[in-house]
């Protein structure tokens, strides 16, 4: 048996398989878009309150005051302050290391199953058009055992390559529009993360002049 007659006799079986495939990555996709969405509106805060809380207290030279604001807030974007600010006191290049890892870590942490709504979005189509080909070889093989009548077998199986295709593009389009918007967020997120360590790193610069001042 040649490899054109191992792939008929695979397509023989039939393209229904691709749409039960199909349909689990959506049930799958639907729990991470879920998951996701819980996730970080579970971890939002105000922002612009906590960066002025911050900063006011930052001025005030209230760092244990800043430290429990920061770690009272449930959004990624304080634990990297918190993170930075910790390290007030082992001077500027370390606080810059410690905002840079819990920077990276919060990302990891937002974007967690994120690659497989974007894995879906981009191959769920030709999955589907697997499920096409297979219909149509099935199509060709159902007209050749009619003798070239159209028959209501030919149909049913034309109208099963369409709904392969049909069904890869609905699986896909919602993920590709979940994973663009969830980037979209953590992109946000962290800017703002970013804006609180440039606080971070603002107070501990002055802080360290004042320190060469004074001496």
């Amino acid at each position: 048996m040649d490899i054109q007659e191992r792939l008929t006799a695979f397509a023989m079986l039939g393209a229904g398989w691709v749409m039960w495939f199909l349909v689990g990555l959506s049930v799958i996709g639907l729990a991470v878009i879920l998951e996701r969405a819980w996730a970080l509106i579970r971890s939002r805060d105000d922002m612009l309150a906590l960066r002025d809380e911050l900063e006011k207290r930052l001025d005030d030279h209230d760092v244990e005051g800043a430290l429990k604001r920061l770690d009272s807030s449930p959004s990624f974007e304080a634990s990297v302050a918190h993170a930075g600010l910790a390290a007030a006191e082992d001077g500027g290049e370390v606080v810059e290391q410690r905002l840079e890892a819990a920077r990276n870590l919060a990302r990891q942490r937002m974007e967690r199953n994120l690659a497989f709504l974007g894995t879906v979005g981009n191959n769920a189509p030709f999955v589907g058009l697997l499920g096409t080909v297979i219909g149509v070889i099935r199509a060709f093989h159902t007209l050749e055992q009619s003798a070239g009548q159209v028959s209501n077998g030919l149909m049913a199986e034309v109208g099963e390559a369409l709904v392969a295709t049909a069904i890869g593009l609905l699986v896909a389009l919602p993920a590709v529009a979940a994973f663009n918007f969830f980037m979209r967020t953590v992109k946000v997120r962290l800017g703002w993360a970013d804006a609180l360590g440039h606080d971070v790193r603002a107070y501990v610069a002055r802080e360290a002049q004042r320190a060469e001042e004074t001496d």
